[in-house]
């Protein structure tokens, strides 16, 4: 999905490919990538067109509803839809830092008013 936002736009499925390869390391099959992106195309993520032998991959959801949805995901599945659990797992990991713990104290500050 990153390799898709990232072209702004749509994106030739060879290109795509490409870009798996050359950016991210990832030499996926044709066939592991078709497959990808009609499980995404099935959930409403993706678009794909044919125009003639090539097809051209569009997303329908920004970075933004992507990850809230894969969050949301999670947070339901692992953490009994309880966000506070969520965050709590990442606090007994120490995975928050000293920054982040005081950006989230002002967002639940702001909340508040």
């Amino acid at each position: 999905m990153k390799v898709i936002w990232e072209a702004g736009g749509v994106i030739p499925f060879l290109e795509l490919l490409e870009r798996l390869r050359t950016d991210y390391g990832k030499d996926y099959s044709r066939n592991s990538v078709a497959t990808f992106l009609q499980r995404m195309a099935d959930k409403g993520y993706v678009e794909s067109q044919r125009k003639g032998k090539n097809a051209y991959i569009r997303a329908l959801k920004n970075r933004d509803e992507y990850a809230y949805q894969k969050l949301c995901h999670e947070k339901d599945m692992w953490f009994s839809g309880k966000a506070a659990n969520l965050v709590h797992a990442m606090l007994k990991r120490n995975d928050i830092t000293k920054e982040d713990a005081a950006e989230i104290r002002s967002m639940l500050d702001e909340l508040d008013n």
